[in-house]
This record gives C-alpha cells, sequence and structure tokens, in this order.
C-alpha cells in the first residue's frame, strides 16, 4: 500500500507502510514479534503531523542517513522520497521489519558510536541529510558525533529530550546554558522543526521531545574538539565563576586566566553562561 499523506496544497510524505498511525505501528510491531527494547531506549514516533514535518524538513535532500530507525517509521517514507537511504540499526530485531517497512533502504547493523559515519555519509549522494530519533542515553555523545562530520551533510534532523534542546538552544545569559549549547551553536544554525509530547510515542517516555534542525554554519567559528573542552572546563560547576573553573580545569594561575578575560573583555566574576560566541573563540585563541 502506497500512501500521501497531504498539508495543504501539496502532497509530501509516500510511504509503503502506514506506520505513524498508533494502531497500525502496533500490529505492525506484533506481527514481526517486537517490543520496545527498555535497555536501548526506544519510543517509536507515532504522529503523523510530526511525521509529516521531518520528511518535508529532508525533501530536498538526495541521500540521508538515519541512525536508529527502529521499525521504520520514518524510514519507509523518507526511503520514498530520497535517491539513496542508508539506515544503522544496532537491535537485530529490526531487520526483518525493516525489509517490509523501508525494502528502498540500505540497512547496515552497526553501532554508530562505533562505526566511521563520515566514510557511510560519503557513500549518498549530495545533497545529504541526517535524521535520527536519539536516544535519551546517548543523546549527548551522538550529538558530538554527528556534529564531527559536518562538512559532509547539508542538514541533520534530530528528536531528543525537550530539555536536551533547551540546552542546545539556549543563548548567553540562559541558565540552560552549558558546553553542547557552545560546542554546536560554533557550528551550526539551529531551529526548531516540531514539538513531540510524550504522546506521540509508543510506548509513551516520561519526557517530552523536540525536533530540531542544524544547518553548518557557512561562518562556523572556532570549529573543533579545542572549544568544546574549553567550554566543558568553564562549565564544570556553573555556580563558580568562569575564572575559577579555568583556572582548575586548565592548571593556571588566577593571574594568567583574570588577563585572559580582560583581553577578551570578559567580566572577572562572569558565570560561563554569561559568556557570548564569540568571547569563547577568543579565549581559545589566547590560551592555544
Amino acid at each position: 500500500m502506497l500512501l500521501w499523506l497531504a498539508s495543504g496544497p501539496r502532497p509530501y510524505i509516500k510511504a509503503t507502510l502506514i506506520l505513524y498511525d498508533p494502531g497500525a505501528l502496533k500490529s505492525f510491531l506484533g506481527r514481526h514479534g517486537i517490543s520496545a527494547a527498555k535497555g536501548l531506549g526506544q519510543h517509536f514516533l507515532c504522529s503523523g503531523p510530526i511525521v509529516a514535518k521531518i520528511v518535508e524538513s529532508l525533501s530536498d535532500m538526495r541521500g540521508v542517513l538515519e541512525i536508529g530507525p527502529g521499525p521504520g517509521v520514518l524510514t519507509g517514507p523518507i526511503s520514498e522520497s530520497c535517491d539513496k537511504m542508508i539506515a544503522l540499526e544496532l537491535d537485530s530485531r529490526m531487520e526483518e521489519a525493516l525489509k517490509d517497512s523501508a525494502p528502498k533502504a540500505t540497512v547496515l547493523r552497526v553501532d554508530a558510536l562505533e562505526t566511521d559515519l563520515g566514510a557511510i555519509l560519503a557513500e549518498l549522494p549530495e545533497p545529504r541529510g541526517v535524521v535520527s530519533n536519539l536516544p535519551y542515553y546517548i543523546t549527548g555523545p551522538l550529538l558530538t558525533r554527528i556534529a564531527e562530520c559536518r562538512s559532509l551533510f547539508s542538514k541533520a534532523v534530530l528528536m531528543m529530550q525537550k530539555e536536551v534542546a533547551q540546552r542546545v538552544m539556549a543563548p548567553a545569559g540562559n541558565r540552560n546554558r552549558g558546553s553542547l549549547s557552545v560546542f554546536l551553536q560554533s557550528q551550526f544554525d539551529i531551529a526548531t522543526i516540531a514539538q513531540a509530547p510524550a504522546g506521540a510515542f509508543m510506548p509513551a517516555p516520561k519526557v517530552d521531545s523536540s525536533v530540531l534542525a542544524f544547518t553548518p554554519a557557512d561562518n562556523a567559528s572556532c570549529v573543533g574538539e579545542g572549544l568544546f573542552r574549553l567550554a566543558r572546563f568553564g562549565f564544570t560547576q556553573p555556580r563558580k565563576t568562569l575564572a575559577n573553573n579555568l583556572i582548575a580545569g586548565l592548571h593556571k594561575q588566577r593571574e594568567e586566566v583574570e588577563t585572559a578575560l580582560q583581553s577578551a573583555s570578559i567580566p572577572v566574576a562572569a558565570r560561563a553562561q554569561d559568556v557570548e560566541l564569540e568571547k569563547w573563540c577568543e579565549l581559545l585563541g589566547l590560551f592555544s
């Protein structure tokens, strides 16, 4: 069965199976003997409007890499809309299910944290996209791995716990700001695609989620592990001043750290969350 799900005047989702319907998804999982594995953090998306927004956001990508496709709720419609799709799935139970729900996708049974994502992305036609419903327990490491491949894709559409999304988006001065905010904002233009309440998943998690789009920034500043390392030191104890955190993390003398802060026009008493991205880049240059 082939379905187009229309939104406004232009239809933009087609899929061989309708897995974003809760009843259809439950039946499909039962037919394949699959239940969500708590140890893998599995919560399967089952919301037509959210699926539609994700698929539409990737509609201009010729090649798409999906991390953690599960039963293929997104994999089916996205693979119908692009030239080539590769899906990385650790759970062996999903292999047969994906042959059913997304026959056009190439499925690799690998651990996304251990495999060479760059090499896999290079197999796809350009422009390339990345999509994932990030497992809660490895969201941070996966975001970092995906960011490392920023030169190889044009857009990443990633679903994550709402609290993590708030940290990713947090501007300077916001209490949610952290080292991940600084690291990702230095490399990407980030926008919210959709909000996904707990009821949009099967089984429903205890938290809400958000879908963010990451577009590699043309004027990316001070990209690299050095900035992330510096920011991690700066946010080690958020209630302490940035100066105190950097003294401890970098093993520097107070005078040297305070001189660097003054050179970057950062108040000596500032906390890490108050520092603008440009100032982090200046600090990185001063400490390099």
